[in-house]
């Protein structure tokens, strides 16, 4: 070539390894396995219940028998865990939310029953009281209206003792209260119940994205225009992130969770980077509902979009993720 110079070209072009499928697969970086996915799953009382839930579109409330239709359909699918979230009807809910450790209760139910037909698939329950207020809240109430931390606590290990008796794999505080993870590995220690997992939901924000998930359980009636800014985290802090972690870590916690997801996802590079324990994320009901309603705009491809974000979490350092999309992206993933 007339007027070549050795040095008019770049001497690296890193578009070489992008140019062609085969080249782009060797190379990437992270990659996302059914392995990584957890489904949420609403249960509600009754029998052959699947009630829509307006804001989640294709999420529906589930009774115990069409939950263990669904999970037989998971276990083909390869999804290794369940998270279970129960809808508790307005006449179980309480001021000291006692619903919440009743042996026959519909979290419990749903666990015993899982377990039953389905062993080796991981069981995830909630621990937290705001389904089984009156209020809405996470905890109980002063005079003031302020949620007592220490009351709180003793209720929260009666619900996760009740949990772990049922059959549950893992257990979830996701209430934020001071010292609750500590208070629940001692209850589990000194019952024996000492292979029963905790994943404390250690860095929760008081974020604007649980609204869907509040109608689901029925408790956004009840909370109404309350906050629990008092106890969860607020927006703006990172480093606090940390001291959460660290705590929960040192109470006894075998896995921890940062939620939302895709507005923290610095968190989660935070958390994974100091601490290199199992970190998970939770993709909440409003990002789920933001995809769902876009794509059904036409806006945006539901499933290019959905993996996307999937996969962002997962380059951020989560280890897994609880998300709305993990039958889809199974399904997605198969093909």
């Amino acid at each position: 070539m007339t007027g070549y110079r050795a040095d008019s070209f770049p001497n690296t072009r890193l578009r070489r390894m992008r140019r062609d499928e085969f080249s782009r697969r060797l190379m990437r970086e992270t990659r996302l396995t059914v392995d990584a996915l957890i489904y949420p799953i609403f249960v509600v009382e009754g029998r052959q219940q699947r009630q829509p839930i307006g804001s989640m579109p294709g999420i529906e409330r589930l009774s115990v028998d069409e939950l263990l239709r669904e999970c037989e359909s998971l276990l083909e699918l390869r999804i290794p865990a369940i998270a279970l979230f129960p809808v508790v009807a307005p006449e179980r809910k309480s001021l000291d939310a006692r619903e919440s450790w009743n042996p026959g209760g519909i979290a419990q139910e749903a666990v015993r029953a899982v377990k039953k037909e389905f062993p080796t698939l991981g069981v995830i329950t909630d621990v937290a009281l705001d389904p089984f207020t009156t209020h809405g809240q996470d905890g109980l109430l002063d005079e003031t209206g302020y949620v007592q931390n220490d009351l709180t606590v003793e209720t929260l290990v009666r619900q996760a003792r009740s949990h772990a008796d049922a059959g549950a794999d893992v257990v979830a505080p996701s209430d934020m209260m001071d010292g609750r993870v500590g208070a629940i590995r001692s209850a589990f220690e000194t019952a024996g119940l000492t292979h029963t997992r905790i994943l404390a939901y250690a860095a929760k924000y008081a974020s604007s994205f649980y609204g869907p998930f509040r109608e689901a359980v029925g408790s956004a009636k009840q909370l109404g225009r309350g906050s629990k800014d008092s106890y969860q985290m607020d927006p703006g802090n990172s480093d606090e992130a940390l001291r959460e972690v660290a705590l929960d870590l040192a109470e006894g916690a075998d896995m921890v969770m940062i939620k939302p997801g895709l507005p923290y996802l610095d968190i989660v590079r935070r958390v994974k980077d100091r601490f290199g324990v199992p970190t998970f994320v939770y993709q909440v009901s409003g990002e789920y509902a933001m995809i769902m309603a876009a794509a059904a705009n036409g806006w945006i491809d539901e499933r290019a979009v959905a993996l996307e974000t999937l996969v962002s979490i997962k380059r951020a350092g989560a280890d897994g993720v609880l998300t709305y999309f993990a039958k889809r992206a199974a399904e997605w993933l198969k093909q």
